[in-house]
């Protein structure tokens, strides 16, 4: 029973260890735990706004305007992440954003 309570107080501690290890490390790194788990969030709305990206002189107004939006919140994520970070996503990243811009000024001329 004793060898029993032992083990499990040993997976309690391990558990407990592998759950903090990765929060101290980002506190080292001084991004917040907050932050990177909206940058985890996201990086996967990045893959389908990537895929967006690639027709969107086919969008309707509304979907254009739902891509601004959504687009603003990856850019805002990834501002609080240091850019060694996300650097293997960068050509995604490049390509929404210039589909960003490209969008503003499309509506930007039809005003």
């Amino acid at each position: 029973m004793e060898l029993m309570m032992i083990i499990v107080y040993i997976l309690i501690f391990i558990i407990f260890t592998l759950i903090v290890l990765p929060i101290m490390q980002l506190k080292l790194t001084g991004i917040k735990v907050k932050d990177f788990w909206s940058f985890i969030e996201a990086n996967q709305l990045l893959d389908k706004l990537y895929a967006f990206s690639k027709k969107y002189e086919k969008m309707s107004v509304q979907e254009q305007v739902i891509f601004l939006m959504e687009a603003e919140k990856v850019f805002e994520a990834f501002d609080k992440i240091p850019q060694i970070i996300w650097e293997d996503e960068y050509t995604k990243y490049a390509e929404v954003l210039n589909t960003y811009k490209n969008i503003k000024v499309l509506r930007w001329a039809s005003n």
